[in-house]
């Protein structure tokens, strides 16, 4: 995985062709993939890799990319806004996507 991408959309398109084609989306205790309905407890996946992008013109504009896989083989991206009131999300989910350090 190339360590840094000039913009969101240049790094779903490199990441979609590195094998990270599921479209995950926040659900209570997870996430869910509307494509393939199936949703994944917290515990059932693993956030491989994250990146962050501002936006050029409003500094307030934004948004994380995750690069998550799932203990059934699934591999995709969740795209997240900072500060987004995205619903009810559970503590572990908020834990899970808690951004740490990248190794």
């Amino acid at each position: 995985m190339e360590k840094s991408y000039t913009s969101l959309s240049v790094a779903i398109g490199a990441l979609q062709n590195e094998g990270y084609t599921v479209d995950f989306n926040l659900a209570k205790n997870g996430l869910h993939s509307k494509s393939l309905k199936t949703e994944w407890k917290s515990c059932e996946l693993d956030v491989i890799k994250y990146y962050r992008f501002e936006g050029m013109t409003d500094p307030g504009d934004n948004t994380i990319l995750f690069v998550i896989e799932t203990n059934d083989g699934k591999k995709g991206l969740l795209v997240d806004t900072y500060g987004a009131d995205s619903g009810p999300v559970s503590r572990e989910m908020i834990e899970k996507l808690r951004m740490h350090t990248n190794d």
